[in-house]
């Protein structure tokens, strides 16, 4: 790696992002993992420069829909389908030159999950905003489970935030809070697959309004049985309402909590998913179901790495980085998870060392997935954790509800 710092990175005059501009500012990061402390990064990317960034991201992704529709493909445009990275920056970046830049004819779909658990969660996801920025039409990024104030305040994106910023930490870190609300929860692309973080969802609980003589009425919400849970609509889907820190397990909100947190069954019909504590476990009758009833091909999610497969019975390891969990009459679910050699911390001395993998989609109905597995970046830059990875309660065990910010306050954007 060149020793020869690059130099600050400025904000080009007009807010124009061009390639050149992009390509700097994820060779400055790559050199600064390996050359900087964290706490120097405001050295190389001024708050300033990283505001107007995320001011600019944020305005396109609050504009989009909760489930973006990637149309207009023709014989020559392939889509890139990523599932979650981690912070994992070096695993990106090879990523992204393995696989192609984004450009007129190459489409990006990534499935959430930026931050958290690796060393560089902060620089993957400005990468990613600075591509979304010069490309909107060409990159789409979903949102995560990992992109909520819960999460990152567990599995150290807040603390990365803070050490690298210092007394500015709080700003830049309430900032990618807001970003992450307007991140969409769902692509359909070319109308023949559906992608999401975690993966299907229920029908919501209408209020029931119960009276009380004349004057006095109350709305009670109603919880379902599991046995009475439905699934839901596209349509109920574009209704949701995503702007908020930590989705709600509770309540009439209930899709965005299931999208990003859901996981598949191979036990049939819907059911609570009470290991996660939050979402659905679906099962391949619903899958089939989905499909059919919108005529798509494929259901692409991630969401679950090697750590999570390894207590899931019935359902294949990720050491290949993908697995085909439901093969139905009408299609496929498959599971993509992009993050090789995860979690970067690891509690045991024997590590999962599975590879990450990506998914390219062609003409002429993009349903018929090729898969792209990959091996971690070796050596990576020596980097210490950000979060207490010995003793953390695990991401894919039930969630401490009691650390959520229940209050739904917005951050200051």
């Amino acid at each position: 790696m060149e020793s020869v710092p690059p130099s600050p990175i400025t904000w080009p005059d007009g807010g124009g992002l061009t390639n050149e501009w992009v390509h700097g500012l994820m060779s400055s990061f790559q050199w600064s993992s390996w050359n900087l402390p964290p706490s120097q990064l405001p050295s190389l990317l001024p708050v300033s420069v990283f505001d107007s960034l995320v001011l600019t991201a944020s305005k396109i992704l609050h504009k989009e829909r909760n489930c973006v529709h990637i149309d207009g493909l023709d014989s020559e445009s392939n889509v890139v389908v990523v599932g979650d990275i981690h912070g994992q920056l070096h695993d990106l970046l090879f990523l992204l030159k393995d696989t192609g830049f984004p450009c007129q004819n190459r489409f990006y779909v990534f499935n959430g999950d930026y931050v958290d658990r690796g060393a560089w969660g902060l620089e993957t996801f400005l990468v990613l905003l600075s591509w979304k920025v010069l490309m909107p039409d060409r990159v789409y990024l979903l949102r995560g489970n990992h992109e909520s104030k819960y999460c990152t305040s567990m599995y150290g994106f807040e603390k990365e935030v803070l050490t690298k910023y210092g007394d500015k930490g709080k700003h830049v870190y309430r900032k990618c809070l807001g970003c992450f609300e307007g991140l969409p929860l769902a692509s359909i692309i070319s109308g023949r697959v559906y992608t999401a973080h975690g993966g299907l969802f229920r029908s919501p609980v209408l209020p029931k309004r119960t009276t009380r003589g004349k004057k006095n009425r109350r709305v009670v919400l109603l919880e379902p049985e599991p046995s009475s849970l439905k699934l839901g609509t596209l349509d109920e889907l574009m209704q949701a309402r995503r702007s908020v820190l930590d989705p709600p397990w509770e309540g009439s909100n209930l899709i965005p909590g299931d999208v990003l947190w859901s996981d598949p069954s191979m036990t049939s019909g819907l059911s609570p998913n009470e290991q996660r504590g939050i979402g659905l476990l679906w099962g391949p009758d619903c899958t089939e179901d989905f499909l059919k009833k919108y005529e798509l091909k494929l259901i692409i999610r991630s969401h679950e790495g090697p750590d999570a497969r390894e207590k899931r019975t019935g359902l294949g390891g990720m050491d290949k980085g993908y697995t085909i969990d439901h093969n139905v009459e009408s299609g496929k679910l498959i599971t993509i998870f992009s993050a090789p050699d995860y979690p970067q911390f690891q509690a045991t001395e024997e590590r999962y060392k599975n590879k990450g993998a990506y998914i390219i989609l062609q003409a002429p109905d993009f349903s018929d997935p090729q898969f792209h597995s990959f091996e971690a970046v070796k050596p990576r830059p020596k980097a210490h954790p950000y979060y207490d990875f010995e003793n953390v309660i695990d991401s894919d065990d039930e969630m401490d509800k009691s650390a959520l910010d229940t209050n739904d306050e917005q951050p200051n954007r």
